[in-house]
C-alpha cells in the first residue's frame, strides 16, 4: 500500500513538475513574442539624407529582422524637440530613443568633443572609426551617459566641410564670415577669424538663403545637396574641417526592459550599421560632389595655405582645452594624441 502511495505521489510530483515546465515555456514563448513599438526624435529634418539613408533604413531592417515584432515611429527634426532639446526627452523617456549629434551633449558630458570628433585631428573616415570603436572613446562616453539614464551607439563616420557664398583666397576672406557650426568646431573657425553661430536643420537653408550666415556646414556633400544648400551656396571648400560622428541616443530603462532576442538584435543590427553606413557614406559623397559639380554648377575650393596653417595651430589647442574638463577627457586625449602619432600627425 505504501508502495502504491509513493508511485501515486512520484506520478503527481512528475505531473506536476512537467505543468511546471510547460508553464514556463509557456512564459518565454509568450514574452518571445512579444511586440514593441518606440518613437525616434531625429535631429535631422526629414529632408536630409541621413533620415532616409541611416535611420530609416535601421527602422525597415529592425523591423525584418524581428518579423515585424519591433517596429521604429519616425519623427523630423522639431517634431517633438530640436537638435539640443533631444537628449533630455530621451532621458526622461517622452521618446525611447533619438539621432544626435556629440555636439549636443556638451553639458551632459566632458567627452563629448572626442566623441564628435576634434577638428583638424584625424584626417579619414577609416581613423575615425579605428579611434571611437577599438580606442574605447564611445565606452568613455557612455561612462558618463549611462548614470543619467541614456545609452550612446555611434551611428556613423562622416566628413565635415563648408559650404559658402563666396570663393574663399585667403585667411582675410575668412575674416568676414558668418558661418553656421556647433560643438567644438565653432572654437575651431573662430581661430581663423570667422563668426560661427548655431542654426537648427530645419532652419538652415532659410538662414542662408536670407543671408544671415554667409555658409555652413551640415555634414559634407550630401548634406549640402539634400539640405538645397548648394542652391544658395555653390562654393564648396575641401579639404575637411574635420571627421565627425552622428549618434543613436537610447532611453536606458527602455533598452533594458526589452525581450532578450529583440535587445540582441537591436544592437548588433545598430553595431553593424555604423560600419555599413559608414563606409557607404564615403561612396556616397563622392558621388554626391560629382553630380553638384555637373548639375549644380557647384566649385570646389582647395583652402589656402594660410587657413590650413591657423586650423592646424587652432586644433591642438582645441585637444588641450578639451582634455582639462576632467578625468575621462584626459583619456580620449591621450588616446587621440597616441592614434595621431602614430599616423605621423604629431
Amino acid at each position: 500500500m505504501s508502495d502504491c502511495n509513493g508511485l501515486d505521489r512520484r506520478r503527481v510530483l512528475a505531473g506536476a513538475a512537467a505543468g511546471a515546465v510547460a508553464l514556463m515555456a509557456l512564459g518565454t514563448t509568450a514574452a518571445a513574442q512579444e511586440s514593441v513599438t518606440w518613437r525616434v526624435q531625429s535631429h535631422w529634418p526629414k529632408a536630409s539624407a541621413s533620415f532616409d539613408d541611416s535611420l530609416q533604413v535601421l527602422a525597415d531592417q529592425l523591423k525584418e529582422r524581428t518579423e515585424g515584432r519591433f517596429t521604429l515611429e519616425l519623427f523630423g527634426a522639431g517634431e517633438f524637440a530640436k537638435g539640443p532639446e533631444i537628449y533630455n526627452l530621451v532621458r526622461r523617456g517622452v521618446v525611447e530613443m533619438g539621432t544626435t549629434s556629440p555636439s549636443y551633449l556638451q553639458d551632459e558630458a566632458q567627452t563629448y568633443a572626442f566623441a564628435m570628433g576634434i577638428p583638424g585631428s584625424l584626417r579619414e573616415e577609416w581613423e575615425m572609426m579605428h579611434y571611437i570603436k577599438n580606442m574605447g572613446v564611445e565606452d568613455l562616453l557612455n561612462q558618463e551617459l549611462n548614470p543619467a539614464g541614456v545609452i550612446y551607439f555611434s551611428e556613423k563616420v562622416y566628413p565635415t566641410e563648408l559650404v559658402v557664398k563666396q570663393p574663399i583666397t585667403s585667411a582675410q576672406d575668412f575674416e568676414s564670415l558668418k558661418l553656421r557650426s556647433a560643438g567644438t568646431m565653432m572654437d575651431y573657425l573662430s581661430a581663423v577669424g570667422a563668426a560661427p553661430q548655431m542654426v537648427e536643420g530645419s532652419e538652415l537653408y532659410q538662414a542662408l538663403s536670407s543671408g544671415v550666415v554667409d555658409g555652413a556646414h551640415w555634414g559634407a556633400a550630401q548634406g549640402a545637396q539634400s539640405m538645397s544648400l548648394w542652391e544658395v551656396a555653390k562654393y564648396h571648400l575641401t579639404p575637411a574641417l574635420g571627421i565627425t560622428v552622428d549618434a543613436y541616443i537610447v532611453n536606458k530603462d527602455a533598452y533594458e526592459a526589452l525581450p532578450d532576442d529583440l535587445r540582441t538584435t537591436f544592437t548588433n543590427l545598430v553595431n553593424e550599421r555604423f560600419f555599413l553606413r559608414s563606409t557607404e557614406y564615403q561612396l556616397m559623397e563622392q558621388l554626391a560632389l560629382a553630380e553638384g559639380q555637373e548639375s549644380q554648377g557647384v566649385e570646389v575650393i582647395e583652402l589656402p595655405q594660410d587657413v590650413l596653417d591657423r586650423f592646424t595651430e587652432a586644433s591642438q589647442q582645441i585637444i588641450e582645452q578639451e582634455s582639462q574638463r576632467g578625468e575621462l577627457a584626459q583619456q580620449a586625449a591621450d588616446r587621440l594624441r597616441e592614434l595621431m602619432t602614430q599616423l605621423g600627425y604629431l
